[in-house]
């Protein structure tokens, strides 16, 4: 049925590209690039900032701040959907680890359906190095859960950046 429906939709979307916001893509709308964020290019630059309870990682694309609570709280119900879904944190060791699931039907990382389950592990390696991995669930859209890795580089000297995001986007026009 999610398959059948995300069909349905990239179809309307090709019948239909401009006829309102809601045609577009949540990144070209300004409301998301997504977790887990998957670009390395212009723009990915963020910063983590953590408290006694929370950890946020600030995105200076959209300027998305992700607070994930590390205080044992429960994920939202499944009625209460989320773009970025609804992470809860806690601390196995040295690593982070980032349980997320609640996500919208309209959010899309990759096909995915609002079933999508993702557990993703921060632990710092370097001083300067964070690895960053994400277990990727969604039978829904995929045969089996798959895994990724990146590498987090610390820059000092990379500071958020205004981001303007429709500014000169004609497409939306």
């Amino acid at each position: 049925e999610a398959q059948a429906r995300r069909a349905a939709a990239a179809e309307q979307r090709r019948a239909h590209p401009a006829d309102g916001p809601w045609s577009r893509g949540l990144s070209e709308r300004c409301i998301t690039f997504g977790v887990p964020r998957l670009q390395a290019a212009y723009s990915s630059v963020f910063q983590i900032v953590q408290s006694p309870n929370a950890v946020v990682f600030v995105m200076e694309t959209i300027h998305d701040a992700r607070i994930i609570p590390l205080d044992g709280t429960p994920h939202l119900p499944p009625g209460i959907p989320q773009w970025d879904g609804n992470s809860r944190g806690h601390w196995e060791g040295d690593t982070l680890v980032v349980d997320t699931t609640g996500f919208s039907p309209q959010s899309d990382m990759m096909g995915s359906s609002s079933g999508l389950h993702l557990v993703e592990r921060f632990t710092r390696i370097a001083p300067e190095k964070v690895r960053g991995s994400v277990a990727v669930d969604d039978t829904s859209t995929g045969t089996r859960p798959w895994t990724f890795s990146m590498p987090l580089t610390k820059n000092n000297n990379e500071p958020l950046m205004p981001y303007e995001c429709h500014g000169g986007n004609c497409g939306l026009r």
